[in-house]
């Protein structure tokens, strides 16, 4: 990547970030990344602003961005007067969204350790394990 004029065919730029070619256009068609230029071909051309606009996309997504989260955070990118304090306010959402998935997380893992835990040496004729899964949840019961 040197030089700001450089042309990219969809497999380089597929390598260079990381992302599917399948993935390349379904952003393109949602709106995420531009349509690039074709050659006399009909061959995508990217250009170095696509491969910037994609590793972004791809880091948001790593992250557990959604995609309409990240179309927040691409326009507040786009402008060029923008404020900080709005991708800050968007940012501590999903991170308070992030530690409830957390919190939730734990709490599987508890209840997976006391139903693998209830296996004991795995010789009992019925599985408590599989019986347990059978079963509906206290705070699910109260729901119907």
């Amino acid at each position: 990547m040197s030089g700001s004029d450089s042309i990219y065919a969809i497999g380089a730029v597929s390598k260079q970030t990381g992302c599917h070619i399948e993935t390349i256009r379904y952003y393109e068609r949602i709106g995420l990344l531009p349509s690039p230029s074709r050659s006399a071909g009909g061959y995508r051309r990217y250009g170095l602003e696509h491969l910037k606009r994609l590793t972004f996309v791809r880091r948001t997504r790593d992250l557990g961005f959604t995609l309409d989260e990240i179309r927040r955070l691409l326009r507040l990118a786009d402008r060029r007067e923008r404020s900080c304090a709005q991708a800050r306010d968007l940012a501590t959402a999903h991170l308070r969204d992030v530690q409830a998935k957390l919190q939730d997380l734990r709490v599987m893992e508890r209840v997976l350790k006391g139903m693998i835990a209830q296996c004991a040496d795995g010789t009992l004729p019925d599985c408590p394990l599989i019986e347990a899964l059978f079963r509906e949840p206290a705070s699910a019961a109260g729901l119907r």
